[in-house]
């Protein structure tokens, strides 16, 4: 398990430690607001045996005003949704793919959003593009663009790393699972904001056990014809 914090992180490990007694669950610090903890975790990742599985679901949705992370300079939605997803999913690929040609292959999801096909995308033509998603915005319009807009990037990570890579080597896809109830993503909005995300998980969100059964779809049942495709209603979406 990465996390952010090891101390939540065991707290969330432990329960999972005493239903399942013969499974060995590790918590590992990862924070996607720091490239040096990205190139950390991939590194303890790369002196594993093996790795078979990895389901990227770090993401943030920025508040009603936009922030810059001091250390990277990269506005935060884009910086944990897009940007440290984009280096980690690079750089787990090796470690992903099998060591025997012969073998199965390594499976990669991304926890993409539906929110992605309304994304208008307004700086879609600037040249550079990356700097210009620094720009401050503010409002409730403006942050859930660049919510939607960061999923849509990931599609095209997605999309990419599947030209790059063969299915045979890594299966790599996004998936969404819907919102979900009990997560911290809306954890930035204003007070008016967290009260209307309440309501609306309260009568429309999955549980995170029902959200858990779309990211075990994708990484498990779906197959090759799911390469570099976004999973959406158990469906693949090309």
């Amino acid at each position: 398990m990465a996390v952010r914090s090891i101390e939540k992180g065991e707290a969330a490990a432990e329960p999972i430690r005493k239903a399942h007694p013969t499974t060995k669950i590790e918590v590992w610090e990862l924070d996607m607001l720091s490239y040096p903890s990205v190139c950390a975790f991939a590194q303890r990742c790369s002196t594993l045996p093996r790795l078979d599985v990895a389901i990227l679901n770090a993401g943030i949705g920025s508040g009603p005003a936009s922030k810059i992370n001091k250390a990277t300079g990269h506005e935060e939605t884009i910086q944990v949704n897009y940007l440290s997803t984009a280096l980690l999913s690079i750089l787990l690929l090796p470690t992903l793919s099998p060591k025997n040609p012969t073998g199965a292959p390594g499976r990669l999801t991304i926890v993409g959003s539906g929110t992605a096909l309304f994304s208008t995308f307004p700086n879609h033509t600037a040249d550079p593009l990356l700097p210009s998603f620094n720009t401050p915005f503010s409002g409730t319009v403006a942050s859930g663009e660049r919510y939607a807009v960061s999923k849509l990037l990931v599609m095209m990570l997605v999309y990419q790393l599947s030209q790059a890579i063969s299915a045979d080597r890594v299966i790599i896809n996004t998936v969404e699972p819907g919102l979900t109830s009990g997560t911290q993503l809306h954890r930035d909005f204003s007070s008016g904001g967290k009260v209307f995300m309440s309501l609306l998980k309260s009568v429309a969100a999955k549980t995170p056990e029902q959200a858990a059964y779309t990211y075990i779809d994708a990484v498990a049942v779906q197959g090759q014809e799911s390469h570099g495709c976004f999973v959406m209603f158990w469906q693949v979406c090309a």
